[in-house]
């Protein structure tokens, strides 16, 4: 029979610890979302060091879990057994931002074969439950066999999957959308795939619905998720460091001048009408090269867009003061981005520019993390061992 969410309380008494073993860590993110929750990190694996000096920043008393090596070469025996790991594989294959070279061929997104590896070698050690989280790119690869494949792979494994997507936006003024798919080797409850396409559009959008549909040979599972909370519609200047009128990262005159003259009509418009104001309003903007041309195109809402890797330049989101017949600009402050992860402002940031940035970029929204924790992974965990003392 099988046993819902409800019928489990979330404060059960665990026989599985609540521990992560986490892959593609980065600078620590997951892990400040699991923590919060009661999940407790016991190893993590990056390639990136520098990745691991921001870990280290947020982490300074546990630093010693954290391998920096190619997941490829990792020693399956060597790695503590978890109740949960989690999977963060580099996206810029399967990103509308990257090359979409897909999760077989592409160079990064591959790396996903590396944790399918580490997986298998456990055997039977391996998590009893696996977090893999990726872009919405995931599901357009390769006209969806990029989702299938994963799925597949684990599936092999000895996993049945849930999936569901997620939004930054319910948390923090970023629009975010990430699919999470959550891995059991152990599932309690209904197999049937039309329970999950059953779940509102805010965690089942029509692509994934259409993904779903598409594979219903796969081996799913599903889970009683409750709605999220509602999107956000503002909030930006919350985040917005208040650096004073003469500190040096605001731009020159000349400069905001330059950044002006790259608008559209319809963008520099918005800017105007700010900066006819009364009040000081804030605004984000990209730079984008359309047609040949780099332009500067600024969101006409108080709200962020996503974050992404400001390794190349590109991908740096700058920031607008306007008001009382003023504009500013700059570029926005590794703090910013920390506060639009969801990063409380205690946890030291032990980098700056575009290593910090980068390193934000490729992260995850910590209070998504949590919700997940709270809603999915913990009632999950309490579902086995309700299941083992039965």
């Amino acid at each position: 029979m099988a046993i819902s969410v409800s019928q489990v309380s979330p404060a059960a008494s665990f026989a599985l610890p609540l521990t992560v073993a986490e892959y593609f860590a980065g600078i620590g993110l997951v892990r400040m979302g699991l923590q919060s929750e009661g999940w407790r990190v016991t190893y993590a694996n990056d390639i990136s060091s520098k990745k691991y000096e921001m870990y280290r920043g947020f982490f300074p008393d546990n630093p010693s879990h954290y391998v920096i090596r190619d997941i490829f070469e990792l020693d399956a025996g060597s790695i503590p057994a978890a109740t949960l790991a989690t999977c963060s594989f580099p996206c810029i294959d399967l990103s509308l931002a990257g090359n979409m070279s897909g999760i077989m061929d592409g160079s990064h997104s591959s790396a996903f074969w590396g944790f399918v590896k580490v997986l298998k070698a456990q055997a039977r050690a391996a998590p009893p439950i696996v977090l893999v989280e990726n872009v919405p790119g995931w599901l357009h690869s390769n006209g969806g066999k990029d989702f299938r494949v994963t799925v597949q792979a684990l599936n092999e494994l000895g996993y049945a999957c849930d999936v569901f997507v997620l939004d930054a936006l319910r948390f923090m003024p970023q629009s975010r959308l990430r699919v999470f798919l959550v891995g059991s080797i152990h599932p309690v409850s209904d197999n049937r795939s039309d329970l999950i396409l059953s779940r509102p559009h805010s965690l089942m959008p029509k692509v994934l619905r259409k993904n779903i549909e598409a594979n219903p040979d796969l081996h799913w599972f599903f889970n009683a998720i409750p709605e999220p909370p509602p999107l956000r519609a503002d909030g930006l200047a919350g985040v917005v460091e208040k650096l004073p009128d003469d500190d040096s990262r605001w731009w020159s005159a000349f400069e905001v001048e330059r950044h002006l003259q790259m608008m559209a009509d319809i963008h520099k418009q918005r800017v105007e009408q700010l900066a006819a104001g009364r009040q000081t309003a804030y605004r984000t903007f990209f730079r984008r090269r359309r047609e040949g041309v780099l332009r500067a195109e600024v969101r006409n809402d108080e709200l962020a867009g996503c974050l992404r890797t400001a390794a190349g330049g590109s991908g740096k989101q700058f920031l607008i003061r306007a008001g009382r017949d003023k504009v500013r600009m700059r570029a926005m402050t590794a703090r910013e981005y920390a506060r639009l992860q969801g990063v409380p402002d205690h946890y030291a940031i032990a980098a700056d520019g575009v290593q910090a940035l980068t390193g934000f970029g490729d992260a995850v929204c910590v209070p998504a993390i949590s919700w997940i924790a709270r809603r999915v992974l913990t009632p999950l965990a309490a579902r086995f061992n309700s299941v083992y003392a039965s």
